[in-house]
């Protein structure tokens, strides 16, 4: 009797294990507080909850997102929306169905010393500049304010930046892409003070666009199975991310426990958990269309360069979000 039982239990097991539904998500960089989100969801178990067996692959300087979508190497994938924008406009079809991140965290950090104090102050600096779909809010930044970014004298030079401070420390570029979560913190701990700094944040140049937002193949999403699939991951992943705004240190934790790589430490996550909590309080997950409405006409605001050429048709759906917050 007791080995029936326990082969009853195991059979159990078993079924109740094949019947997880497997979902690979890319994530945009490496394991940090970025992503706490979705390693506090599977953490808690509000993923397994949903039935769902989640493997949280992180991102890195080598890899791209939309190339890894494209490759078929992930079922959603965290990006910013004008990187997947501008890989629609060249035909990646991705579609946003969520938005856990309402604003963004982007900013220019520059030295005093170089004098600039105003935007108009960038004409003949260099800059330092993601790249790898990174460089569009800034290039539209820059569009807007009329600057060249061919090196001109009237305009700027542009400094392709590795994801770090050295440009800055180093003085080879006037100002540097940094987070309001990340990078600029690594310039403080280097040994800068905040008064020797002049910060433009991205949200108060009114040139935001929106940021870390969950994507997937348009192809996919005709597939009823695969459509409940993500409800159940969008609805577990808020879940996260809310649990993740209250509980930093624990979601800094939780964070830590899943660096394979052991290069974060406990106190930087904290810090860039109350820092990141800043920009998903105020979103639910869903899609905020005046979000949306201003990300589309900064990427189009280019003059004879913008970052997409024409309002995009079907970039994304409210119909996960709809479901999932039901």
């Amino acid at each position: 009797m007791k080995k029936f039982l326990m082969g009853v239990a195991l059979a159990a097991l078993a079924a109740g294990s094949a019947a997880a539904e497997e979902v690979k998500l890319q994530l945009k960089w490496v394991t940090q507080a970025q992503f706490a989100g979705y390693y506090v969801a599977q953490d808690k178990g509000f993923y397994k909850a949903e039935g769902l067996d989640v493997d949280i692959m992180p991102g890195g300087p080598d890899i791209s997102p939309t190339q890894v979508m494209a490759g078929g190497g992930a079922d959603v994938t965290v990006d910013w929306m004008p990187s997947a924008l501008a890989a629609r406009e060249k035909g990646l079809a991705l579609v946003n169905v969520a938005q856990p991140f309402k604003k963004s965290g982007m900013m220019l950090t520059c030295l005093k010393d170089t004098g600039i104090k105003g935007p108009q102050d960038f004409r003949g600096k260099t800059l330092g500049v993601w790249f790898g779909g990174n460089e569009y809010p800034f290039l539209s930044w820059m569009s807007t304010l009329k600057i060249p970014t061919d090196g001109s004298p009237n305009g700027v030079t542009v400094l392709k930046q590795g994801f770090n401070v050295d440009p800055l420390l180093q003085k080879q570029a006037a100002c540097i892409s940094t987070m309001t979560y990340n990078e600029y913190w690594q310039v403080i701990d280097a040994g800068l003070k905040p008064d020797q700094l002049v910060t433009f944040k991205y949200e108060d140049e009114g040139v935001a666009t929106l940021e870390d937002g969950l994507y997937v193949m348009q192809d996919k999403l005709s597939d009823a199975a695969f459509k409940a699939k993500m409800v159940k991951f969008v609805r577990a992943s808020m879940k996260g991310w809310k649990y993740a705004e209250t509980h930093p240190e624990e979601a800094a934790k939780i964070v830590i426990d899943n660096d394979a790589t052991g290069a974060q430490t406990l106190p930087v996550q904290e810090r860039m958990m109350k820092e990141i909590a800043k920009l998903t309080a105020d979103s639910n997950g869903a899609l905020d269309m005046a979000d949306y409405d201003r990300t589309v006409k900064i990427l189009m605001a280019g003059g004879s360069d913008p970052v997409i050429t024409k309002k995009p048709e079907g970039a994304y759906t409210t119909e996960i979000t709809d479901a999932a917050l039901k």
